[in-house]
């Protein structure tokens, strides 16, 4: 059966008001975690960007890492679905080994950089940081919703 959210009642056709975009978590052999500083809040975060309609998620993955940082990647695992609930998006992540290129930037991130789990919570938000510490812990994948800025927790248990 095929859910979505969508902004019409029961039995009435409608839009569906959702999103989906992807994100690399990219993890080097020394545990390093890639990250780009965004050219339009400045905020560091995990590459990644809307999915396009045809587009399977891992290649949107490996494109969406490509442009913005330099960097190819072999995706591995999806590590964790995440819904900002303020915007309508719902953001599929997943773990990402480096397979070539060099890092550089681009006109969606002004710094690319590797690191350490104690800096990713240091630099990124909340909601971001865990996106990168869900997809070490090999727990996944994690399904967690946000407001844009805080988690939020799950009630329904």
């Amino acid at each position: 059966m095929l859910l979505y959210m969508s902004n019409g009642s029961a039995g009435t056709k409608s839009t569906p008001l959702h999103s989906v975009s992807v994100a690399g978590a990219v993890v080097r052999e020394d545990g390093r975690l890639l990250a780009i500083r965004r050219a339009d809040n400045g905020r560091w975060e995990l590459p990644g960007g809307v999915l396009e309609l045809t587009e399977a998620p891992e290649a949107g993955v490996a494109r969406e890492v490509l442009e913005e940082t330099g960097i190819r990647v072999e995706v591995d695992e999806l590590t964790g679905v995440y819904k900002n609930t303020a915007r309508g998006i719902v953001a599929l992540v997943f773990r990402c080994k480096p397979s070539g290129g060099t890092e550089r930037t681009s006109a969606e991130s002004t710094a690319v950089d590797w690191l350490t789990p104690a800096e990713v919570e240091e630099r990124m938000a909340e909601v971001y940081a865990i996106r990168l510490l869900d997809a070490l812990d090999g727990n996944g994948p994690h399904v967690r919703s946000h407001d844009g800025r805080h988690l939020l927790l799950d009630t329904s248990a």
